[in-house]
């Protein structure tokens, strides 16, 4: 009797065991299914007489398939390893043409980079450019890619293949779209090659596409805006004992706007074909100080006059910073001397025309408020404002940290519309209303 329950509890135990043992390794498999491992990225910039590419390739995937410990001091794999991945990556990129005949490839940089959010956490990839060159007669819009970086090796991975940039189609690099997945076909055993059929642009869809692409720069450009616009906030009113006094009448305010937002666009279009052009390369955190720093300027002028009558100065000084700042969303564009020439003239023509439109559902109402003692709050209040705005800005480009101002300013743009129509309201109000004229201060 003591020897058949002894081993009934082993059985007992044995089953526990085994499905104990059952229950973690479905708990591991639906982890493993809920936590995919990275997949590869490939991006393609389409070019009249080239394709760039970039390859992103999680080095845990890549470790598998290229056979060498990469994950080891790997920000310094590209020094260990880097003539071997260079060997490797163009044995297994292979761009061929709708006549047959093998591009040129060539490798221009690799770099190792951390990767924060992703379904199966942090992780580490490889970032490589590549530049496909087709033969004579060849469209860079029509060819077939065999690619099949780490999935040779490893059959579950795959490669998301997107177009990030395509000028004639007015494609820019923040809109990828993509034209397909390379991957093991698991019944053949094979990697199928995949077909790039790309659509005919135009000169024109380009054009365009650019124009609108500086419209909703300095749409969304709130610091480039508020420069502009605190600067022009006393631009209406004299100035009476070092203090801004009356309103100066509607041809004066229309004359010193006029040259004040000439010579920012003067300034700014000087540096935009400088810095656009590749002729000279502008640092970007010290730029984007040196914005906030201007906006602080105008802010204290606008408070109380500091250059009185030398506003245009200033437009046209500041707006050689600024147009270093409009400069870097082209200078990566890397098109021929035609597209490029289209693209400065497209954009640059964008800002000016939101800016003009900004400027004119603006600046009517601070006219008509001007000849009210309304107006001097509104200033002040403006000028603090905008001071506040500069420094928080200033705080957080240098140190390298949002703060709470930054991101209130931020977030107080997405109201700009209804600030508009506040200063409507108040505007048609004071019309309205008795008239004083401006006091001083």
């Amino acid at each position: 009797m003591h020897i058949q329950t002894s081993k009934n509890s082993r059985t007992v135990y044995h089953g526990r065991l085994f499905i104990l043992t059952l229950s973690l390794m479905v708990i591991g498999l639906l982890k493993a299914v809920a936590h995919p491992m990275p997949n590869s990225v490939v991006l393609l910039d389409i070019k009249p007489q080239m394709v760039t590419a970039e390859l992103q390739l999680p080095l845990n995937e890549l470790e598998l398939a290229f056979g060498h410990d990469v994950n080891r001091n790997s920000d310094k794999l590209v020094e260990r390893l880097g003539t071997q991945l260079k060997a490797y990556i163009l044995q297994h990129v292979h761009p061929v043409g709708s006549d047959g005949r093998n591009w040129a490839v060539s490798l221009q940089d690799m770099l190792v980079q951390p990767v924060q959010q992703s379904e199966s956490g942090p992780y580490k990839e490889l970032t490589v450019h590549l530049v496909l060159i087709p033969t004579d007669g060849n469209s860079t819009r029509n060819f077939t890619l065999n690619y099949d970086v780490i999935i040779h090796q490893v059959v579950s991975h795959f490669a998301l293949v997107s177009v990030r940039q395509d000028w004639d189609n007015g494609l820019s690099q923040n809109h990828p779209y993509q034209v397909g997945v390379v991957r093991m076909d698991v019944p053949t055993n094979k990697i199928l090659p995949l077909q790039v059929n790309i659509q005919q642009g135009s000169l024109w869809t380009g054009f365009t596409a650019m124009l609108g692409l500086g419209m909703q720069h300095i749409k969304e450009g709130t610091d480039h805006l508020l420069f502009l616009l605190t600067l022009l906030l006393p631009a209406t009113l004299l100035v009476t004992r070092k203090q801004w006094g009356q309103f100066g009448g509607v041809g004066y305010s229309l004359v010193r706007i006029f040259k004040i937002v000439t010579a920012f666009t003067a300034g700014h279009s000087v540096t935009l074909l400088i810095g656009a052009t590749g002729l000279f390369s502008f640092p970007g955190r010290p730029i984007e100080i040196l914005i906030a720093l201007s906006i602080l300027i105008s802010a204290i002028h606008a408070y109380k006059p500091i250059f009185p009558g030398k506003e245009m100065y200033i437009a046209a000084g500041f707006g050689l910073v600024h147009g270093m700042a409009f400069a870097e969303t082209l200078v990566n564009l890397n098109l021929d001397a035609g597209r490029m020439a289209l693209s400065i003239l497209g954009f640059n023509l964008g800002i000016e025309l939101m800016q003009l439109f900004i400027i004119a559902i603006i600046i009517p109402w601070l006219i008509i408020l001007s000849y009210n003692n309304l107006y001097k709050g509104l200033r002040v209040g403006g000028a603090i404002t905008a001071g506040t705005a500069s420094v928080g800005w200033m705080v957080e480009r240098i140190t390298d940290k949002p703060n709470i101002v930054g991101s209130a300013v931020m977030a107080a743009a997405g109201y700009a519309q209804w600030l508009v129509l506040i200063l409507a309201i108040a505007a048609v109000f004071s019309f309205f209303a008795p008239r004083r004229q401006n006091a001083l201060g």
